[in-house]
């Protein structure tokens, strides 16, 4: 088990970035263990810390009828069977104050939805877990004031915290991830700084109540993030994403992760060269 989140993220080879990457959400044991194999097979071949990603329940959905999950528990179980099976951290979303305990119990850091960046009494509690703590910009927030967020969480005892950019909203049905957020939030927040491959390409609040996406420029703005100062990436993926319960639209495909990761590797070692 991982003790130390903040030395564990920072322990890639070479100053490697560090990955969060999983299913959008929990929808079987079979398919989270799958994922978080092959997954760690490639970042031990890179020397990528990893971190498993998996919602045991999806609050924020468009339409009633959506998949929400299995089971709070159930979920909750799988994600501690995978940190104890493979010896990875994990990371899930929690909604509401009451849920940072419950989940604290089964994960190793507790993540933040970008509509709830601002719910003060979520992030109080989210802190006094101990738990790592990462929080997703709003969708409505400059990066700069993302430095507010953290405070909460550093005013309430807890220094283990990272913020991630998953996009601006850009009209109705669009985001866009401007890459000068990467550095002002480094120097505002002074904390790891994570971009959203996969979230920051939705096109949300479609006619059909199912948001879009655009997972063929994942690798566009995974790369230029990098390029702009990244320390972490946070990916969802499938093995088939056509027949995922959520967000299907915008994840990677589970057999294209090595590949990107690769290159990703590439970027961040001439990131680091470029600096010195």
């Amino acid at each position: 088990m991982i003790t130390d989140m903040k030395k564990y993220l920072a322990s890639g080879r070479d100053g490697n970035f560090f990955l969060l990457a999983g299913p959008c959400v929990i929808e079987g044991e079979d398919m989270a263990l799958d994922i978080a194999e092959k997954v760690l097979r490639v970042t031990e071949k890179l020397g990528i810390p990893y971190v498993f990603k998996g919602s045991y329940r999806k609050a924020n959905r468009s339409r009633i009828d959506s998949f929400t999950g299995i089971g709070d528990e159930k979920a909750l179980k799988i994600l501690d069977k995978v940190r104890r099976t493979l010896g990875v951290p994990v990371v899930t979303d929690i909604h509401l104050p009451e849920e940072a305990e419950m989940a604290a119990e089964y994960v190793d850091v507790l993540q933040i939805p970008a509509f709830l960046c601002r719910q003060t009494d979520l992030l109080v509690a989210a802190a006094h877990t101990g738990k790592f703590v990462n929080i997703k910009k709003g969708q409505f927030l400059a990066p700069g004031a993302m430095a507010y967020a953290v405070a909460k969480v550093r005013e309430s005892g807890n220094d283990n915290v990272a913020v991630t950019e998953r996009g601006t909203t850009f009209g109705y049905q669009d985001l866009i991830v401007d890459m000068r957020g990467f550095p002002e939030m480094k120097e505002a927040c002074g904390c790891p700084v994570i971009i959203d491959a996969t979230h920051s390409l939705q096109q949300p609040n479609q006619a059909s109540g199912v948001t879009g996406g655009m997972p063929q420029m994942i690798s566009t703005v995974a790369m230029s993030s990098i390029a702009a100062g990244a320390d972490g990436v946070f990916i969802e993926t499938h093995q088939n994403p056509a027949v995922a319960k959520s967000d299907g639209a915008n994840m990677l495909p589970l057999s294209r992760i090595e590949s990107l990761l690769s290159g990703l590797t590439i970027m961040r070692k001439a990131y680091l060269d470029a600096q010195h």
